[in-house]
């Protein structure tokens, strides 16, 4: 029998762990790059860096945390309200498994058929209840809070390196391009990452993501420069 691989362990948190690394390129280069347009000084981006690396990875993280736990709240909710009338309203939910297969289109034998085998196992009856019924897929994140650390840990890991070059070489000549690269090399691979949440080719989730990050970053630099003119 072959069984398809899914994901288990950190793998479950893939979403959390891709979409913080997306967020802390993006905004930090943002600010970098709008901080470049407005000729800040260097101790200037470095600190509008870090508070955003700090402030933005915290509320992304808190929003995902309470995202999160609301979400498998709701499920388990459900869950046992459902376990409880598999058990005490039977013939009722029989019924709504023949009409979930009715709005499917099976023949009136057919229903009768899947509504005998899908009731023969509770956990099975359960499940299929939540999702065909109630529309509720079970969560993909069993741990609120490592959902919510793992966003901190990758908005703040992956939304450093823009800053690093300015950390590292100062306001040299070439930072500022260095940045760039940091970043596009970065936005390429956490958009390629993506294929392990959309299923689409690595190279168009790399080129998307390295697409959009840029257009931000453009804005961002414009925004800053205009600003940074008409302030002197």
């Amino acid at each position: 029998m072959h069984i398809e691989p899914h994901a288990t362990g950190l793998g479950s948190y893939i979403k959390d762990i891709v979409y913080g690394a997306n967020d802390g390129i993006i905004t930090t280069f943002a600010i970098v790059a709008g901080s470049i347009g407005a000729n800040f000084s260097l101790k200037v981006i470095v600190i509008l860096g870090i508070a955003n690396l700090i402030a933005d990875g915290f509320s992304m993280a808190a929003s995902n945390f309470l995202g999160t736990r609301s979400e498998n709240a709701l499920y388990r909710s459900e869950q046992r309200r459902e376990e409880d009338e598999v058990e005490h309203k039977t013939q009722i939910e029989k019924d709504e498994i023949g009409e979930i297969f009715e709005a499917h289109g099976f023949a009136e034998s057919e229903r009768n058929q899947l509504v005998d085998l899908v009731s023969r196992n509770k956990k099975f009856w359960v499940d299929f209840m939540m999702r065909y019924e109630l529309g509720l897929p079970k969560p993909e994140s069993d741990s609120a809070w490592k959902a919510g650390a793992l966003t901190f840990a990758s908005f703040v890991i992956a939304g450093s390196l823009p800053l690093l070059p300015f950390l590292i070489l100062g306001a040299g000549p070439n930072t500022f391009l260095y940045s760039i690269l940091s970043t596009a090399a970065s936005l390429f691979v956490v958009g390629a990452s993506r294929q392990f949440i959309t299923k689409e080719h690595w190279l168009l989730g790399g080129l998307e993501m390295l697409l959009i990050g840029g257009l931000a970053a453009v804005a961002a630099y414009m925004l800053g420069y205009f600003v940074g003119g008409i302030t002197g």
